[in-house]
């Protein structure tokens, strides 16, 4: 599943955001690397602190759009072919 992006609040970079569920305008941003600090192996891993943060989702509750002209098949009308695609 592809998830919309969004900026983060803190670094302003544009982030995956996951839905909240049974909030569908909320979402929370994934876990990502501050880009000011400076990973030091064998030192712990620095977030951003936007990590986890709650965030207005970009494009709350959209709907999939399929664009049938770009199918195999859109020159040919045959009911057979319409109900696989369903």
């Amino acid at each position: 599943m592809k998830l919309p992006k969004a900026h983060c609040p803190r670094c302003s970079r544009p982030i995956a955001a996951r839905p909240v569920p049974g909030r569908i305008s909320k979402g929370r941003l994934w876990r990502h690397d501050d880009t000011g600090v400076l990973r030091i192996p064998g030192e712990p891993l620095v977030s951003c602190p936007g990590s986890l943060e709650m965030i207005e989702m970009p494009l709350p509750a959209r709907q999939l759009e399929l664009d049938v002209s770009e199918l195999p098949c859109a020159d040919v009308v045959d009911d057979e072919m319409t109900a696989a695609l369903f």
